[in-house]
């Protein structure tokens, strides 16, 4: 074997790094789309909390501490399920095709991008959290710390999910957007992301404790009051990974098989 076979053979952690710096590049050179995307969380942050605190009569910061986990949450949902909208592009220009020539690992291909997507939801997410800390949201760095860890890895698996999609949808956009939201919104209002859902029927109760994103949301809240030790965080731990082992054997077959 060769020096320059070596170079060239697939490596996981080189390849992933390199296909999320590629990624990466257009966000850097027009960070107007990150500021955009904040948009719709400010929105709900700044409409909706308000609402929920002069219904339940609790202090703002009790209210902020339940809703604002639910609304960074929100933020990954919305942002990696929509990412293999970004892979349909590629795909209509050829810009795929040439990528799937290279010698890179097949499961970098998504991670890498799905870790893309990852990336500007972080600075969201910070952004969130300290526009509510001034009304009274508590920071437990610990828990914010562990608490974007488990974003980052249910965003993978949510990433890989969405870019299966697009490559299963192929150029047929309006089926990829149907599926996508046919899927998303059913996921959030099951999971108690921005209503509570004590006083709900009890079906929705019960579908809501196989929602994996219905964890995830519990396990950010008990992480941002710095409950580490709660038994959610196990649970949203366990659903993170979930999805994400499921996310990447689905995406790395479906890959193999556009080739």
């Amino acid at each position: 074997m060769t020096a320059t076979d070596t170079l060239v053979r697939p490596n996981l952690a080189r390849d992933t790094r390199n296909v999320l710096l590629r990624e990466l590049r257009p966000v850097i050179r027009d960070p107007f789309t990150l500021i955009f995307s904040l948009l719709q969380p400010l929105v709900f942050l700044g409409l909706f909390a308000p609402l929920l605190i002069g219904d339940s009569g609790r202090p703002a910061g009790e209210t902020l501490a339940w809703f604002v986990p639910g609304v960074l949450v929100m933020i990954v949902l919305f942002g990696t399920g929509a990412t293999g909208s970004n892979l349909q592009y590629e795909m209509m220009t050829g810009s795929h095709e040439r990528t799937l020539v290279a010698p890179l690992a097949r499961s970098s291909l998504l991670v890498g991008r799905a870790l893309k997507e990852i990336a500007p939801i972080v600075v969201q997410a910070l952004v969130i959290v300290l526009i509510a800390w001034p009304f009274g949201f508590a920071i437990n760095v610990p828990g914010l710390l562990i608490g974007l860890a488990l974003l980052a890895v249910f965003g993978v698996g949510l990433g890989s999910l969405s870019y299966s999609l697009a490559l299963a949808t192929k150029d047929r956009e309006w089926l990829f957007w149907g599926v996508q939201q046919a899927l998303i919104f059913p996921l959030l209002i099951l999971s108690g992301m921005l209503l509570p859902l004590d006083e709900a029927p009890s079906w929705m109760r019960v579908v809501s404790t196989v929602n994996p994103v219905n964890w995830v949301v519990q396990a950010e809240r008990a992480l941002f009051a710095g409950d580490l030790g709660d038994a959610t965080v196990l649970w949203g731990w366990i659903s993170a990974v979930a999805v994400a082992v499921i996310g990447l054997i689905v995406g790395v077959r479906s890959i193999r098989r556009s080739n």
